[in-house]
């Protein structure tokens, strides 16, 4: 008993240790530095809706202003290591900001900002820089790589080391690896001292875009957005059975949609819906597991998607309403099979769902929550009627966010009486704290941006060529096997990067790979395609043991093991990894070239049924237990439901839709075989 409880209090101090370094409120201050990060940090927030409306700056300004935030809150909140070393306590102090970090918080912040102040000089001697462009190049690498490691850890830095010794060193490689290398003028005038490194694309698309909905997200989320979520899927879902768990998948995709992060996903909605599946009868293991596969999935819902999707548009030079169109499909297809597989386990386990005077009741949930509806509403018909801008759309949307929550605390002041003075402190508060939460829970993405550039910048040096022939030569120019390779790196990078910084290092590498491989064997692979297809396995790396943080932080809430509750999720996530394989070769479920409602709302529904067949398939159960021969006929129906034109290529058919009835009627036949199994086995 005494090392149970021993294990559940490892696992909470485990998980407030993942919180911290999510939201970066590792250091717990006192006295006047406590003010420091956040203040630092709403600044920064007012700087970012500055841009967004009425100042103007060039774009050079902007990413490196931003950078520089995020060096200065990762220094200040962070210490060096985060577990005492006898002899250096001070570079672990939690209590205090020591002299140290003070330094490499102002010099960081300084190196950061050097582009800006000498844009001007820098550019006019191109490839030649100076004695201090080259020294201040070097203090930003490293302070880069060094604010990195505190925030995400040591996985990028390695890498990013790893590439720019191979820019230097490659002619001195075997002559398959040999490359043409560089010198330390040309590496920092590309790394450092260009738009095309650090200050590259992902950066900028961090600085303009992506900070203003994680804002929005953290206002949400202050404002009591994430608990309105959760009751309202509880209403909807939670008397069904095994409701709770359907709830959690629920909750957790409109959680995704403003949050952005796995972790934060589990920890908003886990809090509560975990103890809700364990009270219906799931297994602990299986609970969290359920509430893994839902938040991970959270970053590939519309119509937000978390940073990574941004810097899709700007890679494939899209607007994001076009990304947001093609992963519809796939992101409703993977969330339609995981409420189909709280299904399935709670049939397994034979569950019910919560009663009635259990549940949130539904009038009042909307009443209490309706009004956080509203900034989403006008997010949306930015986007997607008037087409304004991503961050425009969210700088409007912010405005009305801000209106809601004034106007929520003066109607709640007309029951209260109070003085109303309080009623606009308690607003200003939750405005305030939003504003800091949101630019903290920034550093991450922010640093991982920046970081992932040197290795962008090292690549676009000439080492694309070279990984292109080895690639190729790994995969024999098949198509099947370079997307299996691509897909089982994503998931090793991705175990210890965040999902952005997976997904540009893997686009970078292997998404030009995947469209000429393709074309070279027949098959055209849109670059969209291509694009999301990393995107998908950077995202599923969150729960890959045996690093999954997104496992580690459900386990701690659910009190299970971590690397089985990994399994467990990614058996769940299976669902989603499939999804990937199949719109590369029936670009269909992307939506690529297909502008019929008509017709988009056919493939959304065949893709659902694939996708709850696939699921039947991997977890053995459909209405009943399945035996040997079901798996293959649910396997039948998934490829014809994802890849209609197998079928029909087959049968010579004129149409390749004209193939979905014949899964229609193979699913129909399979539930037919499994009734009467049932109707037999309870009559003997």
């Amino acid at each position: 008993m005494a090392a149970k409880e021993d294990n559940h209090l490892e696992q909470k101090i485990q998980l407030e240790e993942i919180i911290a370094e999510e939201t970066g409120e590792f250091r717990i201050l006192k006295g006047l530095e406590r003010y420091f990060i956040p203040v630092i940090a709403v600044t920064w927030s007012l700087f970012q809706l500055s841009i967004s409306s009425w100042l103007l700056l060039d774009s050079i300004t902007i990413r490196a202003i931003h950078l520089a935030f995020a060096m200065l809150i990762i220094f200040l909140s962070i210490p060096v290591f985060k577990k005492p070393r006898k002899h250096l306590r001070f570079l672990a102090a939690r209590d205090r900001i020591p002299w140290n970090d003070y330094l490499f918080a102002i010099v960081g912040a300084i190196s950061a900002l050097y582009l800006y102040f000498n844009w001007e000089g820098i550019s006019g001697r191109a490839g030649m820089p100076s004695t201090l462009d080259l020294v201040f190049g070097v203090i930003l690498l490293v302070l880069l790589l060094e604010a990195a490691r505190r925030a995400i850890g040591p996985a990028l830095p390695i890498i990013a080391i790893a590439f720019s010794l191979y820019a230097y060193f490659g002619p001195y490689m075997p002559e398959v690896l040999a490359f043409r290398g560089v010198s330390l003028n040309r590496y920092f005038s590309q790394i450092s001292l260009s738009s095309e490194g650090i200050y590259g694309i992902p950066l900028d698309v961090s600085a303009r875009v992506v900070f203003l909905y994680v804002l929005l997200g953290a206002l949400l989320e202050k404002a009591g957005a994430g608990k309105f979520f959760i009751d309202l899927a509880l209403c909807f879902l939670g008397k069904f059975k095994g409701g709770p768990a359907k709830a959690a998948v629920l909750a957790s995709g409109f959680t995704g949609m403003v949050s952005g992060s796995s972790i934060a996903n589990i920890v908003t909605t886990g809090t509560f819906t975990i103890p809700l599946m364990k009270k219906v009868g799931y297994p602990a293991t299986k609970a969290a597991a359920i509430e893994v596969a839902a938040s991970t999935d959270g970053q590939i819902a519309p119509p937000i998607m978390g940073a990574a999707a941004f810097i899709i548009a700007e890679y494939v030079n899209v607007p994001y309403v076009a990304v947001v169109k093609a992963a519809a499909i796939p992101a409703f297809a993977s969330y339609v099979a995981l409420l189909y597989i709280t299904h399935i386990e709670a049939s397994k386990l034979g569950l019910r769902g919560l009663r009635k005077d259990e549940l949130p009741r539904l009038i009042e949930t909307l009443l209490s929550g309706l009004h956080f509806l509203l900034p989403i509403g006008i997010l949306l018909y930015e986007l997607i009627i008037l087409r304004h801008s991503p961050d425009k759309s969210a700088f409007n949307s912010i405005l009305w966010l801000f209106g809601v929550i004034i106007l929520k605390d003066i109607y709640d002041w007309r029951h209260t009486r109070g003085p109303i003075s309080a009623i606009l402190k308690k607003s200003a508060t939750t405005i305030f704290d939003g504003m800091s939460s949101g630019a903290r829970n920034m550093v991450s993405v922010a640093l991982a941006c920046a970081s992932a550039g040197i290795i962008v910048g090292v690549v676009n040096m000439g080492i694309g060529g070279m990984i292109t022939q080895i690639v190729e030569q790994l995969s024999g120019g098949n198509i099947y096997l370079m997307l299996i390779i691509t897909a089982i790196a994503s998931l090793l990078i991705g175990m210890g990067l965040p999902t952005t910084a997976t997904y540009i290092v893997m686009a970078s590498l292997t998404a030009p790979i995947i469209v000429n491989v393709g074309g070279a064997n027949g098959f055209i692979v849109p670059l969209m395609a291509a694009h999301l297809f990393c995107f998908y396995f950077g995202i599923l790396a969150d729960d890959t043991p045996p690093v999954g943080l997104a496992s580690y932080a459900a386990a701690a809430l659910a009190h299970s093991d971590p690397i089985p509750t990994g399994i467990q999720g990614f058996m769940y996530d299976i669902r989603t990894a499939i999804i990937p394989f199949m719109f590369v070769f029936n670009s269909d479920l992307i939506l690529h070239n297909i502008n019929s409602w008509p017709l988009g709302i056919l493939i959304f529904i065949m893709a659902c049924i694939g996708s709850c067949s696939f699921a039947s398939a991997t977890q053995g159960w459909f209405i009943t237990k399945n035996k040997w021969y079901d798996l293959f006929l649910l396997l039948g129906v998934t490829i014809i439901m994802f890849r209609p034109g197998l079928l029909a290529n087959l049968l010579s058919l004129p149409n390749k839709y004209l193939a979905y009835p014949a899964g229609l009627i193979l699913w129909a036949a399979i539930y037919c075989l499994q009734s009467y199994r049932m109707k037999t086995s309870i009559t003997a």
